[in-house]
């Protein structure tokens, strides 16, 4: 538990740090690249973990974590510019963001979807032996493909997003509700399940930073509590996911139901990422463009 609580406020407020270094029209492609960071460490740490928990016990494994974090902790006061909070920022100010109804629909998007991810995820070393059918010398391997997928999804999210934000976001719940469907039954076979692993990670992935951005967007004159929101809610879509995915195994479904159960969650969550860009193209209201900028888009033809 201690050990999660600056999650939510170190990436919200390195997508901030992220999104103001560049210019505008490259904002997306910074986060995307701050969160590879992300990506790496599933890809090599995770499976190092796994593995250093394997031969040394869990103990081993959070002293190396706590010796990465203060070797992390000293290149940010090093290499990270000072960036000023600017005047009309406040905690209230802050406070008050949190209640704009895109930024509210957006945490929940972030909640439903992203729990499909964390439903397979979080017993996806189990699958590998159980469902799979691969040795538990396997799990390291099929967890750095997750994290390799993870990373492509980062790369090919930045790009797309400062492009065009809300059909990136739609798209990638879209993928990630038909990968999840198709899951259980590549599992059967090993090539195909190891295909499954590495696209679940990409389209899984590439639903974050349009998420990231349009919560920023929304709440852009006081981005870091809403940023850092949008955090907690991908964390919560973590509790859930894992959750839901162990009532479906508990419940004897197999250990590739959680992968349906993760399906349904995605296609929650497209469901209210639609609704939030319809209520957003209503007239008189703004919409997120390339370049995380907002716009008035009027719909009205003056009679004269």
């Amino acid at each position: 538990m201690l050990a999660g609580l600056p999650h939510g406020a170190f990436f919200g407020v390195g997508a901030v740090v992220a999104a103001r270094l560049v210019p505008d029209g490259r904002q997306a492609r910074a986060v995307a690249t701050m969160f590879l960071g992300l990506t790496v460490a599933n890809i090599v740490g995770v499976p190092a973990a796994t593995l250093l928990g394997q031969h040394l016990g869990w103990r081993a494994t959070f002293m190396v974590v706590a010796v990465i974090g203060l070797v992390a902790m000293a290149a940010l006061a090093r290499l990270v510019p000072q960036i000023p909070r600017e005047a009309h920022q406040d905690v209230r100010r802050e406070i008050r963001a949190l209640g704009n109804r895109q930024v509210v629909l957006g945490l929940f998007t972030a909640v439903l979807g992203f729990a499909g991810v964390f439903a397979v995820y979080s017993y996806l070393s189990s699958m590998t032996t159980e469902a799979m059918g691969f040795g538990e010398s396997s799990v390291t391997l099929v967890l750095a493909l997750f994290g390799i997928g993870m990373t492509l999804g980062a790369l090919a999210a930045g790009p797309l997003t400062d492009r065009a934000l809300r059909p990136t976001l739609y798209g990638s719940l879209a993928a990630l509700a038909v990968v999840l469907v198709v899951f259980p039954f590549a599992a059967q076979v090993k090539w195909a399940a190891l295909v499954m692993v590495v696209l679940l990670g990409a389209v899984g992935f590439m639903t974050t930073t349009p998420l990231q951005m349009l919560v920023m967007n929304k709440a852009k004159d006081a981005p870091t509590l809403a940023s850092a929101s949008n955090h907690s809610a991908f964390n919560l879509a973590n509790a859930g996911g894992a959750w839901l995915g162990g009532v479906a195994i508990s419940a004897g479904w197999g250990w590739t139901s959680p992968a349906l159960v993760g399906a349904v969650l995605a296609v929650a969550g497209l469901a209210v990422a639609v609704t939030a860009g319809v209520l957003d193209r209503t007239p008189g209201t703004s919409r997120i463009v390339a370049g995380g900028t907002a716009v008035r888009e009027e719909h009205r033809i003056a009679a004269h």
